[in-house]
């Protein structure tokens, strides 16, 4: 016997179409395309995301109790540990932050190596983003290019400091060592190849109908929405908003050379992947100039140390020994006060809050890390698009959990 159909709109005007309801769906926190252990609570109607609610803390190490519980000196490594896709901006910012609290004034030599190879681990940075980026939403080719150019500029931090990914090079006052003639020569030849490069990116993605349509017009953030969720860095300038550190507050060797700031216009996903390929390319000016110009002198300033010795007494073996790491773990001693100093690391400005009563550690330690930030905005950017195009807005920010969750 065959069923009635079903009521219809056309027989009842007052049933509607299509009944929906509200679904909600935990993505993570094992997902493998959130850059680290992150968990959402998406409100989904369909596939339309209602509303996506962060859950972090998956990470959390307490890297700022830890600060407070060792010396200035012993906390460098530990801020290898942050973003740790870009470990070097970790160590300039922290070290950045403690000179400004003791008011030491870093050689000119330093400030030039310093420069370069904050701009080299920014190259590396944006080139892990356009790889795991484009992997994301299924170009695996250009993952395996950026990771070519990426490999290159790895084995130059090995010569330099003797480790690829956890890196400590930057010191307070100045670097740990200078560069050698091989490591300059190792640069040179990147820099001179690497606008090459680019444009094979650009060939495999610029009009890539597949990235194009996952990238334009989604996550899309007006200049004054940006300020008001306190983006910065790539994500905030493809909005449109010319802020960056390097530009308002001059440090390192950044006012010595010639660079642009690019600049967004819709502040799409689009856009902020075009901020990012012109940053490279501004990254290599800036290098190229440095090293054209590097001046010769010491590559670290004198810094008194905080443990004097004692003349008058004889030390046993193990003595010496306790008080030689002594020497170099309490290093200086900082006055009382507080401060705070902003750095342009490549996924936004990283800033170090420091709070002294004096002595050779901080009483307060707190990290304003531009990917914490950045989540804050997730919602707001995230609403109204496809449950598909979540993992695109994960990757727009250029987010590393370590720094996020500290």
């Amino acid at each position: 016997m065959a069923t009635e159909n079903p009521p219809t709109k056309e027989r009842n005007p007052h049933l509607p179409l299509l009944r929906t309801e509200e679904l909600l769906l935990n993505l993570g926190p094992q997902h493998p395309s959130t850059h680290g252990v992150l968990k959402v609570i998406l409100s989904l109607e369909g596939e339309k995301i209602i509303k996506s609610e962060p859950v972090l803390g998956f990470l959390h190490r307490g890297v700022e109790k830890i600060a407070e519980n060792i010396t200035y000196n012993q906390f460098i490594p530990h801020t290898d540990r942050l973003d740790y896709v870009c470990a070097m901006y970790n160590n300039f910012a922290y070290v950045r932050a403690i000179e400004k609290l003791l008011n030491i004034t870093v050689p000119e030599r330093a400030e030039y190596l310093r420069t370069i190879v904050a701009e080299v681990q920014r190259i590396i940075g944006h080139l892990f983003w356009l790889g795991t980026q484009a992997l994301d939403i299924g170009a695996m080719t250009v993952f395996f290019y950026t990771f070519r150019e990426r490999e290159v500029l790895l084995d130059i931090f090995v010569d330099l400091c003797g480790a690829r990914l956890t890196t400590s090079w930057y010191r307070v006052g100045g670097v740990e060592r200078d560069f050698d003639e091989k490591i300059i020569a190792d640069i040179y030849r990147f820099i001179e190849s690497f606008h090459e490069k680019i444009a094979e990116y650009d060939t495999l993605l610029i009009n890539n109908r597949i990235w194009l349509a996952r990238t334009k017009n989604i996550a899309v953030i007006s200049g004054e929405d940006a300020i008001a969720y306190g983006l910065s860095g790539s994500t905030l300038r493809g909005s449109g908003v010319d802020y960056d550190l390097r530009k308002v507050a001059p440090y390192g060797a950044y006012d010595k050379v010639e660079w642009t700031v690019p600049l967004g216009k819709k502040g799409d996903t689009y856009d902020r992947y075009w901020v990012r390929m012109e940053e490279m390319k501004e990254s290599s000016k800036i290098v190229k100039q440095c090293l054209d110009q590097l001046p010769e002198g010491p590559y670290k300033a004198y810094l008194p140390k905080y443990v004097a010795p004692d003349k008058e007494r004889v030390f046993t073996d193990m003595e010496s020994m306790i008080y030689q790491f002594k020497l170099y773990s309490d290093g200086f001693d900082a006055p009382p006060g507080d401060i705070y100093c902003g750095t342009e690391a490549h996924k936004g400005e990283l800033g170090f809050y420091i709070v002294s009563q004096g002595g050779g550690k901080p009483y307060r330690l707190k990290i304003r890390a531009p990917s914490f930030v950045h989540m804050g905005a997730f919602d707001f950017m995230a609403k109204g698009y496809m449950i598909a195009d979540i993992i695109t807005i994960f990757g727009t920010y250029d987010i590393v959990m370590g720094e996020c969750d500290r």
